[in-house]
């Protein structure tokens, strides 16, 4: 029996790659969201010491035990924030992170909170994916449409366009023959009277 079947060297690096792009991003949202919620219960910790050392004037807090995580996410819950989290793009991810920590530190929410201020996060993730997505779809609209209008364009220009030929005399046309007419700009065609 060889020492390399005791160890997992030559085991293939497909393994890595079985999870989708999505459950990486589920998951990674996940870890950090239970990774705050221990935060939170160490900091309330903390504060209930404090606020009894003040109250009774000793310490005791090295004779007190606690459970490693005593508050958790009901199931139900917990499906529906994993849901959130797969509408999050993987390029997000990062950024929904430092968000959801930036939001955790300027609150300093209670462990019951944490789940909520996640939701709100995610939420405003997925918002501005949609509304990036919106943006995306307006500009391609606005790329095709523009082509097929510059090419209509570069058609019409060949041909003469008299638009202010009309039998109706306006007042504006009588004072507008007492002065020079000005030259347009070179990338707009101009339009002249012909008289």
């Amino acid at each position: 029996m060889s020492l390399a079947s005791w160890f997992r060297w030559n085991e293939p690096a497909n393994r890595i790659s079985q999870r989708s792009p999505t459950e990486m991003v589920v998951e990674t949202l996940m870890m950090e969201l239970n990774w705050q919620i221990k935060q939170a219960e160490k900091q309330q910790r903390e504060r209930e010491n404090e606020y009894r050392k003040i109250k009774t004037g000793v310490d005791y807090g090295w004779l007190v035990s606690y459970p490693k995580q005593s508050y958790d996410i009901s199931p139900g819950e917990r499906l529906q924030l994993e849901d959130m989290c797969t509408k999050i793009h993987p390029s997000y991810c990062g950024p929904v992170i430092l968000r959801f920590r930036q939001v955790i530190a300027e609150y300093e929410p209670e462990v019951q909170e944490v789940s909520r201020l996640f939701r709100s996060v995610l939420q405003e993730a997925a918002e501005k994916i949609k509304e990036e997505e919106e943006a995306k779809k307006l500009a391609r609209q606005w790329n095709t449409k523009n082509k097929t209008s510059l090419s209509l364009t570069t058609f019409k220009s060949r041909s003469r366009i008299s638009p202010f030929i009309s039998d109706i005399k306006t007042i504006s046309e009588d004072v507008e023959r007492g002065t020079q007419p000005t030259r347009r700009v070179w990338s707009m065609p101009e339009f002249r009277n012909a008289k």
